[in-house]
């Protein structure tokens, strides 16, 4: 017996002591496998002399990526996104980089607002200024891609590929059909005659306020790039028009070519052997390149190591109040808004807004924290694809406003939804009693249709948090209450139309803030930072975020599809968030 428990004990050690190794040859190969993709994905390049930097238009288009390593060498990045201030940088790095002889423009299938094409563009014809070329490419140019890629001094285009030129389109999904068949209603609180957010929940079809905001902001923006295609490919508006009406995708490379929308049918080996012409080189010899990602590594010769800082604050997608959100989170904003207030070396901060817009009073919480930053230092906002509603919001007390021409701003105006369940729960048999202490104790039950005094309750609701919009605007921008009111409504305007009414202060991308920035402060020299501070890749390795794995995840198998999910979660994250909502109708992609 005695020797049965010494063999026992002796197999439960062996047993505790192999387990002990395994897990440690587990952790090593784990922290070596981890170890092993950081270092690939920080080695340092070497920019040699002779260089084009190259551009790949592909994916979806954010104003800042922040690259997760793992997920990349994993193969879970889905649909690539592209960072518009990483592609901005590198433009500016090329341009004062002697060994950068020229740009080449691949163009491909991605998404982007046409404000962020409009920046890249004006960093392009900055490019060209300094004498450089630029060569744009693709199999196939969508309408964004081309736009951009108009800029170059050739447009080559694969002889059996295709140009698109199609306009713009807004097509809003109503859902009130649907809800009606389910037996649900959406019973609606707004104030604004354009405010349109709740349109497809209550009818059928655009309002007439609606299609007249809607057609007003898309022909500004379709001017906006034909003119700019126009100056470019040097083709007079009215063909243009005339040329997009003939749908040339399904015309022909003859057909492109003998219109000047191209300048040539070549496959991409030719275009590459005419980049090596322009450098000089012989078929056989090698053509240096560097990606938007090759650059991250090269500084800048004009760039200063002064102390003092400008701070370029992000804030992009919906606003929403509490925690847990990739979004908007005004308590996580808002924390970032202080440190930078009481950072001496940050010297002005420029707050790049990309809002739709989101929970008004998150928007206020995120109004009072500029509105304190603003008495320490000069705030600039700089407006992306949208800066409307809740993001007009968080923007109009700023020392100063830019906007692009194409962005959409404005949408003063909030609403609230509060859906009554009454006839679906009688579809389904269900049936509900209660007991209550007073007046309004079941104030929220989804189950019944509003009291007409909770209506009348909640209306005045609204419009006091409608007065208090109008009241911050007019105050920021210094514009007369009566005047303000003209302009609010809900309605949608773009960035030239904003400047015209006095919504912004003058039109330009983010390097015309942050110079505008430095110029306010008083600096000759200074430092650009970026905040939020970026994480290490451990950090996004390890993040607690629990659905951004699945999220990657899904990108990956759906593909295309995902934009659909993405719009039910959006759904799902207005029910969630607060009754308050300061939002715009639509989301506008230059496809």
């Amino acid at each position: 017996m005695k020797s049965f428990f010494k063999s026992v004990l002796a197999t439960i050690v062996g047993i505790l002591i192999s387990s002990a190794i395994i897990g440690v040859i587990c952790a090593f190969l784990f922290f070596g496998f981890i170890g092993i993709i950081l270092s690939s994905s920080s080695e340092s390049y070497s920019l040699k002399n002779n260089t084009v930097m190259t551009i790949n238009l592909t994916g979806v288009m954010k104003d800042r990526v922040i690259p997760n390593p793992i997920y990349s060498y994993l193969g879970l990045d889905g649909d690539p996104e592209m960072s518009l201030t990483d592609i901005l940088a590198a433009i500016k790095k090329a341009k004062n980089n002697d060994k950068i002889k020229g740009i080449y423009i691949r163009s491909g299938y991605f998404s982007a607002s046409s404000s962020s094409l409009n920046e890249i563009r004006e960093a392009l014809l900055e490019f060209k200024s300094s004498g450089k070329f630029i060569v744009a490419y693709a199999d196939d140019y969508l309408q964004g891609g081309y736009y951009v890629s108009s800029v170059a001094d050739k447009v080559f285009l694969n002889p059996q590929g295709s140009l698109d030129l199609h306009g713009l389109s807004v097509s809003p999904t109503f859902y009130k059909g649907m809800l009606d068949k389910l037996g649900i209603e959406m019973q609606i609180f707004k104030v604004g005659t354009y405010k349109s957010a709740v349109e497809p929940y209550i009818t059928d079809k655009m309002s007439d306020a609606n299609r007249e905001q809607v057609s007003s902001f898309a022909n500004d923006i379709w001017a906006s790039i034909l003119k700019g295609i126009s100056d470019s490919r040097d083709i007079p508006i009215e063909d243009l028009n005339r040329l997009t009406d003939t749908l040339p995708a399904f015309r022909g490379g003859d057909f492109i070519i003998n219109n000047k929308l191209a300048d040539d049918l070549l496959y991409e080996t030719e275009a590459k052997q005419y980049l090596k012409n322009m450098l000089g080189l012989s078929e056989s010899d090698d053509l240096y390149t560097a990606s938007v990602t090759d650059m991250q590594s090269v500084t800048d010769p004009k760039e200063s190591g002064s102390s003092d800082r400008i701070a370029v604050l992000y804030a992009e997608g919906s606003i929403v109040s509490g925690t847990g959100s990739s979004d908007i989170n005004d308590r996580y904003l808002i924390r970032q808004i202080e440190k930078l207030r009481e950072n001496d070396d940050v010297k002005a901060v420029v707050f790049r807004v990309n809002s739709p817009g989101g929970s008004a009073y998150a928007s206020e919480q995120i109004w009072k924290a500029i509105t304190n930053l603003k008495a320490v230092k000069p705030v600039i906002v700089s407006m992306g694809g949208y800066a409307a509603s809740g993001g007009y919001y968080i923007s109009c007390n700023a020392t100063k406003i830019y906007a692009q021409p194409t962005t959409l701003t404005g949408s003063i105006g909030i609403f609230g939804m509060f859906p009554n369940v009454e006839g679906l729960t009688n579809k389904v048999g269900l049936t509900f009693d209660e007991v209550k202490t007073n007046k309004f104790s079941d104030f929220g039950d989804i189950t019944r249709p509003m009291t007409t005094d909770e209506k009348v309750i909640l209306q005045q609701y609204i419009e006091r948090g409608y007065r208090l919009f109008l009241t911050r605007c007019s105050e920021g921008r210094n514009i007369p209450m009566d005047v303000m009111e003209q302009i609010a409504e809900g309605r949608v305007w773009t960035g030239k139309q904003a400047l015209s009414l006095g919504l912004v202060d003058a039109l330009g991308g983010m390097d015309d803030a942050i110079r505008d920035a430095a110029m306010i402060a008083g600096l000759s020299s200074y430092t650009v930072s970026e905040y939020p501070r970026k994480p290490g890749p451990f950090d996004e390795f390890f993040k607690t975020q629990k659905d951004e794995f699945a999220t990657r995840t899904l990108k990956e198998y759906l593909g295309g599809d995902f934009q659909l999910l993405k719009t039910i979660k959006e759904i799902k994250d207005l029910k969630e968030q607060d009754f308050i909502q300061a939002r715009m109708p639509y989301d506008l992609e230059i496809k």
